[in-house]
């Protein structure tokens, strides 16, 4: 079990420096790859992982030029940030920091 939470916070660490750097495919790529192998499964925390995946895609499309589906993908993001309110997990602490830094980043975006 602790190989799988490593795994966990290595890739959701990797998401967070990615985002702070302004490299948002990257962060994307970051959650996918534990969200991808998960993705059918019905578990908020997986959830949770495709609603981050689209924030950051929401800020790539931002960066290039397409605001009508940047703003799909953030009501995608929307729909799941929702699930972190009552999901207990060992990575709590770390969710809330990504959720504050996609906040951040939204309110940055001038074209939203």
């Amino acid at each position: 079990m602790a190989q799988k939470l490593e795994g966990i916070t290595e890739a959701l660490e990797a998401f967070v420096r990615s985002l702070e750097e302004g490299r948002y495919y990257d962060a994307h790529e970051d959650v996918e790859a534990i969200w991808y192998p998960r993705r059918f499964e019905a578990n908020d925390e997986v959830l949770l992982w495709k609603g981050f995946i689209n924030a950051a895609v929401s800020f790539e499309l931002i960066n290039r030029g397409k605001a009508k589906p940047a703003q799909i993908a953030w009501q995608t993001y929307l729909k799941y940030r929702i699930l972190l309110e009552n999901l207990i997990t060992p990575h709590k602490e770390l969710y809330v920091k990504i959720e504050a830094l996609i906040h951040t980043r939204r309110l940055e975006c001038q074209n939203f």
